[in-house]
């Protein structure tokens, strides 16, 4: 990508160069260190020497940059880089990777200290005698091998240290480590999620910076934020620094360091920053004593936020409680050692204000079936009640116990059944707070609560009744009725909410039902079948049942294998909002008959065709041969199984029915002697 970016160049000759850096190389050494670097006069400076790389042209690997008017983190300061410093002002192509094909040696005590194999080292070096006993400066790491959407930061980055030590002492200590740990500085220790090909991890991405764009006051691809190295030194004592930067593995790919100018201070270790942040603020009945003590000191002067305490101008700054968040700030001391060598140094100080306590026992309702004390607190809401006047930037978490370490979710179910104790704690505090007991109790409805549906007749009322026993009934009615019974007139969908003695609550749902008197609008025959049938229809806002007898009642409204004569349909509502009734008839014929005398089935006729209007209807008998033998009237004597006088012999015979509305009907029966 970076080599696509070159294409780019050619476009931005035409800007102000003063966006970009600017180098110095005419500098040497000694004014690098005394001058830039250190630029007081607090420390006696000696033996200081550079290395470096021997370009052809006769360039350097180290020298003097200014931010000119570009935005540079850095004013001023120096520069070692594993190329040439000449190639460091942006835009950021052409790509800076000017350490190849040359003889450049690395560094035998980079290599000790970081175990690797390094060449083209540039070094900066040199002795001093603080008159504090800390010393700090500020830089950051730049490097081509922080290539964006490539894993490069994965797997390729030169080496650098600052290595310290007193004159004599046989090792040196690094100090361009990533703070609060041992791990040196690098492009594969600090960088962020890296997604790139197989990709890898963030490491330490806090630290960090930025991946640049082209426009950027260097040429390099990305940065680390702004860094400080520290060390504790005893003044008075000789010391060796050595300031080393080196290629990795191969020459290819620039990587510089920036210090920056006038950053290298010899005051007083006050020791880490108490912040929030560090989780390790002032706490709020502690006195906090800040000790610039250190020989040769001729006055001090003590500051808040860079501004002069008055009358603050002892070696130590004593700080009382009460506090408040007015007082969180940067404490400095200024120390007069002569008029070239006036330190300042630095604490950040933040204080825990008192936290008064406030509710710390909480009742909730088991808000699931079954009711068994088991409940989901969100402990994030109960945080405001317990710690009233809680600040902003204050964390809190839960425990169950005063010496465990693992955090409760804060979704948090409780596991011992309707009360539980947990503690909430002050997490960024370290310890300014005892841990608070927090009692969850769980109170359960157990009372029995079962929705109903129940039905009324149109045009009345009904009265629903909650049961008894419960301390408040809301019912959703408009507007809002809380009693035990209410009376309704509509069917609707009625909910109360019913609370219990444990003032815990529960819903029970009426759905009620408008029922009515049903309407037949017609009963469908089906007759002159080897299956007479009645079908009943009805209509209405009701539950209906049907009946032939007015005693047995069914759900299905189709009656079958029904024999010719008269009959009554019955419909009732379930509910008992009304019964109606409509006579039907079936109109059929005997099946045989048996012409003997005896009253019974001597004749053979079809019944009930009046019943429909259909009296004037012929029907027509004929013997199996097709022969006619009679022609009866519906409402006449029938036949009687004689043809001319005689009596036919036991046979079937066939008839046709001519109804009166134009329809036929063909079917036999049986005569029998």
């Amino acid at each position: 990508m970076r080599y696509l970016q070159v294409l780019l160049f050619f476009f931005l000759c035409q800007n102000n160069f003063a966006q970009y850096i600017t180098i110095d190389e005419s500098l040497t050494p000694q004014q690098l260190v005394e001058n830039v670097l250190i630029n007081n006069g607090c420390a006696s400076i000696s033996n200081v020497t550079a290395t470096g790389a021997n370009f052809a042209t006769g360039e350097k690997s180290l020298g003097y940059f200014n931010r000119g008017s570009s935005n540079f983190v850095f004013q001023d300061g120096i520069i070692l880089s594993t190329g040439k410093v000449s190639s460091a002002p942006g835009p950021t192509p052409p790509l800076a990777d000017s350490g190849s094909g040359m003889v450049w040696v690395g560094d035998n005590d980079l290599n000790t200290i970081l175990n690797i194999n390094s060449i083209n080292a540039s070094v900066l070096e040199f002795d001093f005698v603080p008159l504090g006993n800390t010393i700090s400066f500020q830089y950051i790491f730049a490097s081509e091998e922080y290539e964006a959407n490539t894993d490069y930061p994965c797997r390729f980055s030169d080496a650098f240290a600052f290595l310290l030590k007193p004159i004599g002492a046989p090792n040196y200590q690094n100090l361009a480590i990533i703070p609060n740990t041992n791990i040196p500085v690098k492009v594969t220790t600090v960088h962020p999620l890296i997604t790139a090909n197989n990709g890898c991890p963030a490491q330490n991405a806090q630290y960090f910076d930025q991946f640049n764009g082209i426009q950027y006051p260097t040429v390099y691809g990305g940065q680390t934020v702004v860094l400080t190295a520290q060390s504790a030194v005893i003044p008075g004592t000789p010391y060796h620094i050595k300031l080393v930067i080196a290629d990795e593995r191969d020459a290819r790919y620039d990587s510089a360091i920036f210090l920056k100018g006038g950053s290298f201070n010899l005051g007083v270790d006050f020791g880490d920053n108490r912040t929030f942040t560090n989780a390790n603020p002032v706490c709020f009945n502690e006195p906090v004593v800040l000790d610039a003590t250190l020989p040769n000191v001729v006055s001090y002067q003590w500051y808040f936020n860079n501004v002069a305490i008055p009358g603050e101008i002892n070696p130590t700054l004593t700080i009382n409680p009460p506090y408040t968040a007015l007082q969180n700030g940067i404490y400095s001391v200024d120390q007069f050692y002569n008029i070239n060598c006036i330190p300042r140094s630095n604490i950040t100080l933040e204080f825990a204000e008192p936290l008064p306590i406030g509710i710390t026992e909480f009742t909730e309702c088991d808000a699931v079936e079954p009711q068994d004390g088991i409940h989901a607190f969100n402990l994030t809401n109960l945080i405001p009640s317990i710690y009233p006047t809680l600040p902003t930037g204050y964390q809190v978490g839960f425990f169950n116990a005063t010496t465990s370490t693992t955090q409760l979710p804060l979704n948090y179910t409780n596991t011992t059944p309707y009360q539980q104790i947990i503690y909430a704690r002050v997490l960024n505090t370290q310890g300014c707070y005892q841990d608070i007991p927090v009692t969850l109790n769980v109170n359960t409805f157990d009372e029995f609560v079962e929705d109903e549906t129940v039905y009324f007749c149109n045009g009345n009322t009904i009265e629903l009744d909650a049961g008894s026993g419960f301390i408040s009934y809301s019912w959703n009615t408009v507007p809002v009725q809380n009693t035990q019974t209410i009376t309704v007139t509509v069917g609707d969908e009625y909910i109360v909410t019913l609370e219990n003695a444990t003032n815990c609550f529960k819903d029970k749902t009426f759905n009620v039902i408008e029922s009515d008197i049903a309407s037949i609008n017609d009963i469908e025959i089906v007759d002159l079948s080897n299956n007479n049938s009645a079908t009943v229809i009805a209509t209405g806002d009701g539950d209906y049942e049907y009946s032939i007898d007015g005693i047995n009642f069914q759900e299905s409204k189709i009656f079958e294998n029904l024999s010719f004569g008269e009959y009554i349909a019955y419909v009732r509502d379930k509910n008992g909002c009304g019964i109606v009734s409509r006579e039907f008839y079936i109109i059929d014929y005997l099946k045989f008959f048996t012409p003997n005398g005896d009253s019974y089935n001597d004749t053979w006729n079809i019944s009930n065709l009046e019943k429909k209007g259909l009296e004037n209807s012929k029907i027509y008998i004929f013997d199996r041969y097709g022969k006619l033998l009679k022609q009866i009237s519906p409402d006449g004597f029938g036949w009687d199984g004689t043809f001319n006088g005689k009596e036919l012999p036991s046979q079937d015979f066939w008839f046709i029915l001519e109804l009166s509305n134009g329809e036929t009907v063909k079917n036999h029966f049986s005569l029998k002697r």
